[in-house]
């Protein structure tokens, strides 16, 4: 049996015929709600008992024993005696809640919400008025007033609001501008502090031949926002205003003009023209994957999805030259060192290591090696050296330096500059090398400006931002920066935006010119831009690191964060944390079991991290380790060549200890 729950409203179970389930009182329903919330973790006993009593009584560990006993017998009445439960499981000191990813409809409208993001309008319409569909009430409803259920609630009103103003953009986008009014006109009145739907509101009456009208929403939109909250109306609403005063073209229905219309017709000419199992279809596929990826929002997720399911297909039709032009159509530049989907990259550069076997010279389906043939290995090979970011085998680096070397015979630009792209990614086997790959980032910006590769080109800028950055060179790290930004705004780019305000954090971070509390608030409003940008690789535990870089430069503690908040940093931001908690035990032992830095944009950070737990506990071996480490980094700043943190001088790290292991701090090696 099937159990799914609803908390879009009451909070409910629904056995697999899709009939309610009797979960007795308000207290069982309150447990399985605790549950759902902490999403798969483990809730201990008693932050249940805190949760369900203000004041509880002597026997509240038992009752929830009870509460719990309940309802494994109400969402599994099938299971035998004395067989373990497999949905509501005791695991450690307190329950868990393993329901599947679609069991529960706030995770499945949250899921829904980002797919449509990255729809065609019609198709990303029909996705969020399915999910709204699933809305009974307001979330946790009849526990609307307990502390542990707000933030929650909070999250999914917004996220509600969210989808609310999506469904009116791809009503706007299909040309139903007067369809969508009264439901905006409601949406506004009963959420008057939100600009976007004002925006959408004034667009539809104007779209719908009502001028006056759209004028008079936005006027009413900036006496509320300026009497109420004293405060004038956003660049959006203001630009919406002076647009709509000018009658500007753009302003006009998508379908009457319409680039929406025109990829409407020629997607029902293709599917007309090319029969649904051909083969022009996966590299088509590929085509239109390759733009979704620098898209945000929900666009570089599915596009890794989808670009694994056509790698897939093609190879399923046996022909290895396909499938090299599906791998190697796929030429997205990453500037980021850690992969968003490390499973998605490994199957990527499995099936890419296979094709390539396949093309070898030897192989019956190799044919001749000529031009062609050659380029389609380079692309295999970049595409490795990509997706194998942070390997240590060295198998990655072999397989750039096989692109480059084949691009700049054949003297193919644009092959060249997605060989380079690898080459970057590959750059960082030990510490010291911003140099490098600022080499690599000025060819790629010359070589790209010169062949019009616009995406390249921003690669090179951002590349070089990072690599003056960690050269201290803000000023040329500056103009490559607006550069980025320049060529984002021009072209569609709107992932540059996420790495450019993460620098300019780290360039104030680093004039020292802010307070604490400034700088602080620009990582947070960078660490925003990340929210929903769909790079996971990116987001996890980056704020709270740059955080405790920020902090323990200006001798404050570091920031209040779990465990699980610091991400894949939390091996080298433990020790660190503990001692400032005086757990010099614990400090100790986590810094005898720490690993090496993955090669990366912050290895030079987290070395001295490493570094400074070590001094103030006197670890000789991991003092060692992290001087060797960190020696041929000694002109750069450490962190800084990520373009988002930075702990200072690495000589600085070095000198402090230099002088514990008593030696001179000396000179870089020149090594390649």
């Amino acid at each position: 049996m099937e159990v799914a729950f609803g908390v879009l409203g009451p909070v409910t179970a629904w056995d697999g015929a899709g009939d309610a389930i009797a979960l007795k009182g308000p207290r069982h329903r309150a447990v399985l709600a605790r549950l759902i919330v902490a999403r798969g973790r483990v809730v201990p006993v008693t932050r249940l008992v805190d949760d369900l009593w203000e004041e509880p009584p002597a026997g509240a560990v038992g009752a929830v024993r009870t509460f719990v006993a309940a309802l494994r017998r109400a969402l599994e009445p099938d299971r035998p005696p004395r067989a373990p439960a497999r949905l509501l499981v005791t695991e450690g000191p307190g329950y868990a809640l393993r329901a599947g990813a679609d069991a529960v409809d706030a995770w499945r409208f949250e899921h829904a919400v980002t797919a449509a993001a990255a729809l065609p309008p019609h198709d990303g319409l029909a996705r969020l008025e399915e999910a709204l569909g699933w809305w009974r009430g307001p979330a946790y409803a009849e526990f609307a007033d307990q502390d542990w259920v707000r933030a929650e609630r909070s999250r999914l009103a917004e996220l509600r609001l969210h989808a609310a103003e999506r469904r009116a953009e791809a009503l706007l986008a299909l040309g139903r501008a007067a369809e969508v009014v009264p439901d905006l006109d409601a949406h506004a009145a009963g959420h008057p502090w939100r600009e976007d739907a004002w925006r959408l509101l004034a667009l539809a009456l104007y779209r719908s031949g009502r001028q006056g009208d759209a004028l008079a929403v936005l006027r009413r939109a900036r006496t509320l926002l300026v009497d109420e909250l004293g405060v004038d109306p956003g660049p959006a609403l203001r630009r919406l205003e002076t647009d709509i005063l000018r009658q500007a073209d753009h302003l006009d229905s998508p379908v009457r003009g319409s680039a929406e219309r025109v990829w409407a017709e020629a997607t029902a000419a293709y599917d007309r023209a090319v029969a649904s199992g051909a083969r022009a279809r996966l590299e088509s596929t590929t085509g239109l994957l390759r733009d979704l990826a620098v898209t945000g929002g929900g666009g570089p997720r599915a596009a890794g999805e989808h670009r694994v399911a056509a790698v897939e297909a093609a190879e399923e039709l046996g022909d290895a030259e396909l499938t090299a032009r599906v791998i190697g159509a796929f030429d997205v530049p990453a500037i980021w060192t850690r992969s968003d989907d490390p499973g998605q990259a490994a199957r990527i550069v499995a099936a890419a290591g296979r094709t390539l076997a396949a093309l070898a010279p030897d192989h019956p389906a190799a044919g001749h090696p000529a031009a062609g043939h050659e380029a389609a290995r380079a692309r295999l090979l970049a595409t490795i050296a990509l997706e194998s970011r942070g390997d240590r085998s060295g198998h990655g680096r072999r397989a750039a330096r096989q692109a480059e070397e084949i691009a700049r015979r054949l003297g193919d630009p644009a092959l060249l500059a997605f060989a380079l792209s690898g080459l970057f990614m590959q750059t960082f086997h030990r510490t010291g090398l911003a140099a490098r790959r600022d080499e690599i980032g000025a060819e790629l910006v010359e070589l790209s400006a010169r062949h019009g590769l616009v995406t390249f080109e921003v690669l090179g800028r951002l590349i070089r931002m990072q690599a003056r950055s960690a050269l201290a060179d803000f000023t040329a790290a500056d103009a490559h920066a607006a550069e980025a930004e320049h060529l984002a705004v021009r072209h569609e780019r709107p992932l540059v935006g996420v790495f450019t305000t993460w620098y300019r954090a780290l360039r104030l971070d680093a004039s020292g010119r802010a307070t604490l509390e400034e700088t602080e608030a620009a990582y947070r409003q960078a660490a925003a831009r990340l929210d929903g940008a769909g790079m996971p690789g990116m987001e996890r535990g980056l704020l709270p690191l740059a955080l405790l870089c920020l902090r323990l430069r200006h001798g404050q503690p570091p920031p209040d964060v779990g465990h699980a908040g610091w991400g894949p940093y939390a091996p080298w931001a433990g020790p660190v944390v503990l001692l400032a908690r005086d757990r010099r035990a614990e400090a100790a032992e986590a810094l005898r079991a720490l690993p090496e830095p993955p090669p990366d944009l912050l290895t030079e950070a987290l070395w001295c991290l490493a570094a400074r737990a070590a001094l103030t506990l006197g670890d000789r071996a991991t003092m060692e380790r992290a001087h060797a480490a960190l020696l041929p980094a000694a002109g750069e700043l450490a962190g800084a060549g990520s373009g988002v943190l930075t702990l200072g001088p690495v000589s600085a790290h070095l000198d402090d200890l230099a002088a514990a292991l008593n030696r001179p701090t000396g000179v870089a090696p020149s090594r390649s």
